[in-house]
C-alpha cells in the first residue's frame, strides 16, 4: 500500500534478459540514469552521476520488452521502487536499487518509434476486432457554424 512509485528517464545500459519461468515470462536490464546540468563557468552541459538502476519486467511487459529494446535506448519507466542490502559472508555488503516496471516506453522527447500493438496469447478471454481497412477518424473540429440570429443582425447593420 505504502509503495515507493518513481518515473525514472534514462538509457538502456544492458541487453534485456528474457526468461520463461513457472510464473510467467520475466525480462531484466540495467537502466542508466544520468543527470545533466549547465556548468555556467564553461557554458556548456554538463553529466553529472549516473544512477543505475536494475529494471524487472513481468508477464506481456516481458515479452514486450524483450522484442523492443536494446542497449542505448532512451527509455521512461515507471515502477516500484525496491532498495536492497546484502551482507554475504567474508564479502563487502552491496546495496542494489531494483525498479519493478508497471510501464516502460520509449522516450519520444529524444526520437520517434513505431507502436506495434502486441497479439494476444491464444488462451486470452477477450477478443480485439482490428480493423486495417477502417479509415482514420476526423480529428479536427469542424469549423464554428455562426448562430442565425447573429448572421440575420450582421447582414442588417450592412
Amino acid at each position: 500500500m505504502n509503495e515507493t512509485m518513481i518515473c525514472a528517464v534514462g538509457n538502456v545500459a544492458t541487453q534485456p534478459v528474457f526468461r520463461e519461468l513457472a510464473s510467467g515470462a520475466s525480462a531484466r536490464f540495467r537502466l542508466a540514469v544520468t543527470a545533466r546540468y549547465l556548468d555556467r563557468e564553461k557554458n556548456t552541459w554538463t553529466d553529472g552521476h549516473t544512477n543505475f538502476f536494475t529494471v524487472w519486467a513481468n508477464r506481456q511487459l516481458a515479452v514486450n520488452v524483450a522484442a523492443s529494446l536494446s542497449v542505448g535506448d532512451p527509455v521512461v519507466v515507471q515502477g516500484r521502487l525496491k532498495v536492497r542490502t546484502e551482507v554475504r559472508e567474508g564479502q563487502p555488503g552491496w546495496t542494489s536499487a531494483d525498479v519493478d516496471a508497471v510501464a516502460i516506453g520509449h522516450d519520444l522527447a529524444r526520437g520517434t518509434t513505431a507502436f506495434k500493438r502486441a497479439s494476444r496469447p491464444e488462451g486470452a478471454t477477450a477478443t480485439v476486432t482490428v480493423q486495417p481497412d477502417r479509415p482514420e477518424p476526423e480529428w479536427e473540429t469542424p469549423p464554428r457554424q455562426e448562430e442565425p440570429q447573429r448572421k440575420a443582425k450582421a447582414m442588417a447593420v450592412t
